[in-house]
């Protein structure tokens, strides 16, 4: 009989209660205190709250029972703040629970109570995965020297989003077992799935699931499926072989395909053997035993930031044809392929299996039409030249616990001066993104997890990798020439957007998402001032246009240097628009108003 994949080989789940290390009254208000901090930027920010200027530098906020709360913050470009943990005061008293600032300020947030209510649970428990990565924190300069799988369990999570590790349908043990935090290697199990319900796309390389299986799978371990089926009297070439979360098929698959799993259209196979490791997007695999294959995303259904973690059907069937015009693209331009040197990690293989009755009610939570399947990407080591090493974006934003950020570390090790080191970072980050836009009308999400820095052995910033295609990148309604290739299921699928908005998914993904919190770092620990770092990011834009003049109509369309842009609020969703409804599609960001442009020469 295969083994129950309710936990990975390694794991011995136990039935007695504990208690997470490090959860003590002093870490709690550490992380507490920067927490309440990033709530109050980030909700003023959004504009969910407007403090009033005093004297001193201060800020304050009247709160529903008439008690004031007061800070010190400094404003920033995109009209940010940055508010200081440590002059946080509540009628001239330390204050440093954002708990209590959410019931203290409920009306104030304009929050019901049903919001209110699912809004403390996820404050409480990302706080708790903050107390967590506090007790084992390791230094800059340690950070320094993991590899780029190792490294995301040492990350903080989203910058922007209050509620980022909120992660609903998770219990305690889940997060000590699958949280990138907890920074644990897992053996997943099989399964196997009947073709009457499972579909396999793959590139032309992998155009057959036995072409993705040879890659994938050990001899040895392909009979072993293949003797699991026959042992059954199922036919194998009847089958599809698929990895899946072991808390997926525990807490969804069991209860919700228990028809399709009574009549052997589903069955369970032992593990692969390999050790994969969680990132930061939870529901995606590293493999850490064969580097050399692919990462694996997997459905995961608890909501967690904007959404609920799974796969959407139509998405996942997709992902291999988006992977191969997106690949085109490149492979035609010499200046992408060349001289970038870009890495796009393509989702090269899928499995989708449609629920009998889910897949067919329009008016279902989406929930419910994301919970099965996997997409294999491109693995990243392969990609890397010798000498050659790569972390997210994401890890320049992170602080170790004596104050040093990630970034200074990386900058004293490449020996350049800090704005040569910048130059480099956004000469390596921004050609590829803008010949994209500009060429080809087409963007990524280039946020602080699908963006991913390749550095020399000197820690210098030399080119960019970029994942997560299928679900972030979006084309210009505007028609081009350049989408006359496009495939019409590709066309299908992408999401569109007028040239002015398109343009939104590199401020928001990079300038907003990521610039608004590095470059303050920047000022802190570089002596590189505000104003400096955005100067040599608008140099670079300007660079890159020189370059190509013959896009010049296309660089007043997609205007990158417009004095104002839209304000996205990614705060704002949970609190004001979708809150924790179900709905049959996916949420968006909200648009609040407008924000000055620090890129603008205006």
């Amino acid at each position: 009989m295969p083994k129950s994949p309710a936990t990975p080989d390694s794991a011995q789940p136990t039935a007695v209660p504990f208690t997470p290390p490090g959860l003590n009254s002093q870490a709690w208000n550490r992380a507490a205190g920067r927490l309440l901090a990033k709530t109050l930027g980030e909700f003023s920010y959004e504009e969910i709250i407007e403090p009033v200027p005093g004297e001193d530098g201060r800020y304050s906020l009247a709160l529903d029972d008439a008690g004031t709360l007061s800070f010190r913050a400094r404003r920033g470009a995109y009209g940010s703040w940055r508010v200081d943990p440590d002059s946080i005061e509540y009628e001239g008293r330390r204050f440093s629970d954002p708990l209590a600032f959410l019931a203290r300020a409920r009306r104030l947030l304009a929050l019901d109570g049903a919001t209110l209510g699912h809004l403390l649970r996820e404050l409480t428990t990302t706080l708790a995965s903050d107390t967590r990565l506090d007790h084992t924190a390791l230094t800059a300069a340690e950070l320094a020297e993991l590899g780029y799988a190792e490294l995301e369990g040492h990350q903080t999570g989203h910058p922007w989003i209050v509620l980022n590790k909120g992660r609903i349908g998770f219990s305690a043990t889940d997060t000590a077992l699958w949280a990138p935090e907890a920074r644990r290697p897992a053996r997943l199990p099989w399964i196997a799935v009947s073709s009457t319900l499972a579909a396999y796309r793959g590139v032309p390389a992998l155009a057959a699931p036995e072409d993705l299986y040879a890659r994938e799978l050990d001899a040895p371990v392909r009979e072993s499926f293949t003797a699991a089926l026959c042992a059954r009297g199922l036919d194998p070439a009847t089958y599809l072989f698929l990895p899946v979360h072991p808390w997926q098929w525990d807490e969804v698959l069991l209860p919700l395909f228990a028809p399709a799993i009574a009549q052997g259209n589903i069955v369970l196979l032992p593990t692969d053997g390999d050790r994969r490791l969680p990132q930061q997007s939870i529901r995606t695999f590293a493999n850490l035993d064969r580097t050399d294959r692919h990462t694996v995303k997997l459905p995961l259904s608890i909501l967690n930031t904007l959404v609920w973690r799974g796969l959407p059907t139509e998405r996942t069937l997709a992902a291999p044809a988006v992977t191969s015009w997106v690949h085109g693209l490149c492979d035609a331009d010499p200046f992408l392929r060349d001289e970038c040197g870009v890495i796009l990690l393509g989702e090269v293989a899928s499995v989708t299996v449609e629920h009998p009755l889910y897949d067919h009610l329009p008016e279902v939570p989406y929930q419910y039409k994301e919970l099965l399947g996997a997409i294999w990407r491109e693995p990243l080591h392969a990609r890397l030249a010798p000498g050659e090493r790569a972390r997210t974006l994401a890890s320049l934003l992170h602080t170790d616990p004596r104050g040093r950020s990630f970034t200074a570390e990386l900058v004293e090790r490449s020996g350049l001066a800090p704005t040569v080191w910048l130059q480099r970072l956004f000469s390596a980050l921004l050609p590829p993104l803008l010949r994209f836009l500009y060429r080809y009308g087409t963007v990524f999400s280039p946020h602080g997890e699908n963006a991913i820095v390749v550095y020399d052995e000197q820690d210098v910033p030399v080119r960019l990798a970029i994942k997560d295609f299928v679900d972030d990148v979006n084309v210009s309604a505007r028609p081009l020439p350049e989408h006359d290739s496009m495939p019409e299921d590709v066309r299908r699928t992408l999401l569109t957007e007028e040239p002015a908005f398109l343009t939104q998914f590199i401020h928001s993904g990079l300038f907003v998402g990521v610039f608004r919190f590095l470059a303050p770092l920047c000022e802190e620990q570089l002596g590189v001032s505000e104003v400096r770092f955005y100067s040599l990011v608008r140099a670079e834009i300007l660079r890159h246009q020189a370059r190509f003049p013959e896009l010049k109509e296309r660089y007043e369309m997609f205007d990158l240097l417009t004095p104002r842009i839209e304000r996205l609020c990614l705060n704002r969703n949970r609190l004001h628009l979708d809150g924790y409804r179900d709905r049959p599609h996916r949420p968006h960001a909200a648009v609040h108003g407008t924000v000055p442009n620090p890129l603008s020469a205006s």
